[in-house]
């Protein structure tokens, strides 16, 4: 990968360097002990895709390491979060039930990918399971309705993921609303926050963060995208901003640095720092390609972000900057080769691992630089890929489509640790707890443990 290096760190002694730099803003976004043993969100605990706590196992197939498999029904691509002895996930089902005023799929115009408004009712429904043995705990509908526009053949209704705080679990079907409970599945509160109208009628998948008793919710569309933040507590808005941004699906992320909690959002036009508490940009940087999908992540006093829908960009941003840093030197580094289209990277102690657009070809950085450690390899096994990859225990698993996953070591070269295979499709993200590894697929949810 051909990097394009800027640097702006002041001169200091390497020790005192690098006590800034974890004082600074990793101990400001650190999860709590509660967070770090589960999966409460979108991208695990420190919101970067690794567990430092969980110790999943290397080999699995259909008829080893499998704690159990339990069918899903509907559709869902969200990925499940573990919380204690329970696990939650979303999934819209078709109930058949027809509205006559609605056009049939074959009387409609001819659509982008052959997509079709749907005329049936859809149930959005809330699942919760026991951990230990994928016994149905709980199941709620939080609404059902006919979805006002399609999706793209590889989306569906369910695609952004829940978040829970240990109180109260808060999911999110975007159009058809936000939903919060409580942990034993008694609805707490509703939110309508309107109908979202993608592009190319792709489907919608940012999933809400939840922070300090705030939910942040972005969504960037073909019409007026907006980002809102709501009280946890009742889902009444704090406040709401327009966003000059066309499609795209990044969940943002929340930390705490320079004096304000800020709210990074990756999207074309720009990539963008909210103040939390007032709704103000912090700073903001133009530089990602269309269709913004990984969500940015954020190492030590910087934040990476990405994209790689008709371009590759790469960029690791200052979170002290101040006001439009475009084209600057305030840029700590970009690249613009192999990044994702729809996977988000995982940044694991300092390496920064990514596949190129949704093809199996494995890149590595130096997080800190930009440096290339490993360029643009293929992985053996593997052809497509819409889940993002994890790590754990010096480990990290990548999962294609097909139902292969890699396990990597994690290291500066292709070191494949084993190949494990499960008859399903999997678009959905893995999701690490414990001595746990849970994989959703299109048909059945698995929990693979060690025997």
């Amino acid at each position: 990968m051909v990097q394009s290096i800027r640097r702006t760190l002041n001169i200091l002694p390497a020790t005192l360097a690098c006590f800034l730099l974890i004082s600074g803003s990793l101990a400001a976004q650190a999860p709590n002990k509660a967070q770090l043993s589960n999966w409460h969100q979108w991208r695990g605990p420190h919101a970067n895709g690794v567990s430092t706590t969980a110790r999943p196992p290397t080999e699995w197939s259909e008829e080893k390491n499998i704690q159990w498999k339990v069918a899903i029904d509907g559709n869902g691509s969200s990925t499940p979060i573990i919380w204690n002895d329970r696990v939650y996930l979303l999934t819209a089902i078709n109930t058949g039930i027809v509205d006559p005023a609605q056009a049939k799929p074959e009387d409609q115009p001819e659509r982008a990918f052959g997509i079709k408004y749907p005329n049936t009712e859809y149930e959005f429904v809330v699942f919760c399971l026991d951990r230990a043995s994928g016994r149905e705990v709980w199941r709620q509908t939080a609404t059902q309705r006919v979805p006002h526009e399609g999706h793209h053949g590889d989306n569906n209704f369910a695609s952004g993921s829940p978040t829970t705080d240990g109180e109260r679990l808060y999911c999110w079907f975007g159009s058809a609303g936000l939903y919060c409970y409580d942990l034993d599945g008694k609805k707490l509160w509703t939110r309508e926050l309107g109908k979202s109208y993608m592009g190319s009628s792709l489907g919608e998948g940012c999933s809400p963060v939840l922070h300090d008793g705030k939910i942040v919710v972005v969504r960037d569309h073909s019409r007026q995208s907006t980002i809102e933040v709501l009280d946890a507590s009742n889902g009444k808005t704090l406040w709401n901003a327009d966003r000059e941004e066309g499609n795209a699906w990044a969940t943002p992320i929340v930390l705490k640095h320079s004096g304000h909690t800020q709210v990074i959002t990756a999207a074309s036009n720009r990539i963008r720092s909210y103040d939390l508490e007032t709704g103000k940009i912090i700073w903001e940087c133009s530089g990602l390609t269309g269709n913004v999908t990984p969500c940015p992540v954020i190492d030590g006093d910087n934040v990476v972000c990405m994209s790689g829908y008709k371009g590759y960009s790469v960029m690791a941003l200052p979170l002290s900057a101040k006001g439009d840093i475009s084209g600057t030197d305030q840029i700590v580094w970009q690249g613009e080769r192999g990044t994702p289209y729809v996977p988000s990277p995982v940044l694991y102690d300092g390496l920064l691992f990514f596949n190129q657009s949704n093809q199996a070809i494995w890149s590595c950085l130096d997080s800190s630089s930009g440096e290339t450690v490993l360029e643009r390899t293929r992985l053996p096994g593997i052809s497509n890929i819409y889940a993002s990859p994890v790590g754990a225990d010096g480990r990290v698993y990548v999962t294609g489509r097909k139902g292969v996953t890699l396990v990597l070591n994690r290291s500066q070269s292709l070191d494949v640790l084993a190949t494990n295979r499960l008859d399903d499709i999997f678009d959905s993200s893995p999701s690490l707890a414990g001595n746990q590894l849970f994989l959703r697929g299109g048909k059945h949810l698995y929990c693979i443990a060690d025997e």
